[in-house]
């Protein structure tokens, strides 16, 4: 029998610099989900770099231990955007490698960037799409398979495209349950210092779960659809998801991370999971995402008695006009302030998730930006500068001198992180105001002083532990 290894690897330290000490780390799930179909006809293990803190030259090591007929970089992350920055992980372990094994590269950068990955890293093949077809034509010993990118000579070839599993074929194609999961630790893995004020602020263990795959929407600053360049979303059966949370539960996780791009949007699906747990009576805190224009006061009873204790929420902009220029929605700055109020009125916290530095932005546009994350007092606010990741149709406006030269560049807590420049604005200027709101909002005093009342004198020591991280930036040391 074949041997397949799934590979994670681990950049963390480049990606997040002393932040990785204290951020999140996610179970990969994307290699959960590969192994669940390739394990009825293979031997498949799971190498996660990440969960144990592993070098590149330990990486290889385990590698070659494994003796691995095929070795797959799974290159996905904790967000579609993360799948860029961890190829940084990727390159450094392939260079050590040299092309003395059988590599692959699968994911949303290798699936964006089919023939600038095969270029930039030494890799034996590159997988444009979700990457089953390919591991599977591969161990058969076929190079002519869908989706497949290698050297023939001096050229980079494919001959066909790899094919978007249907929905109703997804859980068939992709069964992944307690089988598959068995070959990750879950005790391991920790959530985000935030997502664990619901939780006495503990982060162990933790668990992620896809109950849907892609997003239907248009926004020109995401990668998530850049293996099929398909704007769709398809979905595993409630019947079929909460198989997996009862594994979960039966190992004592409580901490939990629906990972899906847009959870809150078809009410058949999500409403009918959320009763399952509530049935079972599991006390879970959920962390899931959804869209201002999506989430309606109705469901959200349900959702706070199934465990959804946080609702992420992609605001982006405080003005309408940057909003509409990326295709974010039709809502208004009072649609965000009501929503966010009824989703507060059911005791879900809510995170608001902004980008400064989008194409139309200016000094007063973030500053509009910043004035409305204060005014809306979400319990966890998260700000970014804006990336024109590989995949994304911003990625392809962008001039080439614009954009980060580095895999790390696209990371946003990495010291050579690099913005997007707006029409007025230099990717300086964006990251420079990005680290400066972080810092303005979590050392408000009327801020701070929400978050004890809410959550008690604990949280804020957490809070200021996370504070004494500060992040080194590569345009402050010129």
């Amino acid at each position: 029998m074949a041997k397949v290894l799934l590979i994670h690897t681990n950049a963390s330290g480049k990606i997040y610099q002393s932040l990785n000490s204290v951020s999140q780390i996610e179970p990969p799930i994307w290699c959960v989900i590969l192994a669940s179909n390739l394990m009825e006809d293979y031997e498949v293990e799971i190498l996660d770099a990440e969960v144990d803190g592993l070098t590149p030259t330990e990486t290889v090591q385990r590698i070659v231990k494994a003796k691995a007929d095929l070795n797959v970089f799974v290159v996905y992350g904790q967000q579609p955007s993360a799948s860029t920055q961890n190829m940084a992980g990727v390159h450094d372990v392939l260079e050590i490698i040299n092309h003395k094994l059988e590599t692959l590269c699968v994911g949303l950068y290798p699936s964006a960037k089919p023939i600038e990955c095969l270029e930039k890293n030494k890799c034996t093949y590159v997988a444009k799409g979700e990457g089953i077809e390919t591991i599977r034509g591969l161990l058969c010993g076929d190079e002519r398979v869908p989706g497949l990118y290698f050297r023939l000579g001096d050229k980079i070839v494919n001959y066909e495209d790899s094919k978007m599993v249907p929905q109703g074929q997804l859980h068939h194609v992709y069964p992944y349950g307690k089988d598959a999961w068995e070959l990750l630790d879950l005790t391991k893995y920790r959530t985000a210092n935030w997502h664990s004020m619901t939780n006495d602020n503990v982060t162990q263990p933790f668990a992620s779960i896809y109950t849907s795959l892609g997003c239907p929407y248009k926004c020109t600053f995401c990668c998530i659809n850049a293996p099929f360049e398909i704007k769709t979303l398809r979905y595993w059966e409630p019947n079929h998801i909460i198989e997996q949370l009862d594994y979960f539960h039966s190992l004592g996780i409580k901490n939990l991370k629906i990972a899906d791009e847009m959870f809150v949007l078809n009410k058949n699906h999500f409403m009918k999971l959320c009763e399952l747990i509530i049935d079972r009576g599991y006390d879970f805190n959920i962390w899931a995402y959804a869209r201002v224009d999506t989430v309606k006061e109705k469901y959200l009873d349900t959702l706070k008695r199934a465990g959804v204790n946080w609702l992420a929420l992609g605001i982006e902009s405080g003005s309408r006009k940057v909003r509409q220029e990326v295709t974010k929605g039709r809502f208004t700055e009072l649609d965000i302030k009501d929503i966010v109020r009824k989703i507060q009125s059911f005791d879900i916290s809510v995170v608001g998730n902004f980008i400064f530095g989008l194409p139309e932005d200016d000094f007063e546009t973030m500053e509009e930006t910043y004035q409305l994350a204060k005014e809306l007092k979400c319990e966890w606010t998260s700000f970014y500068s804006s990336m024109a990741y590989p995949g994304s149709e911003l990625h392809n406006t962008i001039d080439e001198k614009d954009l980060p030269k580095t895999y790390t560049g696209y990371s946003q807590h990495s010291f050579d992180c690099k913005p997007t420049p707006t029409k007025y604005l230099s990717s300086e200027d964006v990251l420079r105001f990005r680290d400066d709101a972080f810092h303005r909002l979590y050392t408000d005093k009327e801020y701070v002083d929400f978050l004890r009342e809410r959550f008690g004198q604990n949280t804020i020591d957490e809070l200021n532990k996370v504070l004494e991280h500060k992040l080194k930036r590569k345009h402050d040391e010129r």
